[in-house]
């Protein structure tokens, strides 16, 4: 009667210590990727929306377009690499076949990240959703990247 009694303390002792590794883990890996992905943010207010600098040093470029052809993975990587914000309100994703997406009220930080899923899904700030029901995006496709005026600030070759 003892040993199965002292095997079942050591089953449970051991899900206890394996499940504060991977918490540990989990936590210290989610820590680590977070400094590198600062995040986008939605003004509050309308007075957040001061005009984008237009000089050279407003810098917003692609860094990635994943899942090209795919509706459900394709999406579009956008990263500040400016020193200062940059309103992408009325700015736009066009390509050669046409397709736009223009972003809604949002302000990237300096080294800030959004994400355009072609999917539909909920916008958050470092995640916005098209809803389209077809994929945008096709390998060897060109997408640019025009401030609100039509000016193109970016440019992608989708490989």
């Amino acid at each position: 009667m003892g040993q199965p009694r002292r095997l079942f303390y050591y089953l449970l002792l051991n899900a206890f210590v394996s499940a504060c590794v991977t918490g540990t883990i989990l936590f210290f890996y989610d820590r680590s990727q977070r400094k590198d992905n600062v995040p986008a943010t939605v003004p509050s207010s309308p007075a957040a929306l001061a005009p984008a600098p237009f000089a050279g040093e407003t810098k917003v470029d692609f860094i990635s377009i994943i899942g090209a052809g795919i509706k459900d993975s394709e999406v579009v990587i956008i990263e500040n690499k400016g020193n200062d914000p940059v309103i992408l309100t009325g700015w736009y994703l066009k390509g050669d076949k046409g397709n736009a997406y223009t972003f809604p009220q949002l302000t990237l930080y300096k080294g800030g990240r959004v994400m355009v899923h072609t999917a539909s899904g909920v916008d958050t700030p470092t995640d916005l959703y098209w809803g389209r029901t077809a994929a945008a995006w096709q390998p060897g496709e060109q997408v640019g990247l025009y401030d609100s005026p039509g000016n193109q600030r970016a440019r992608y070759q989708i490989p």
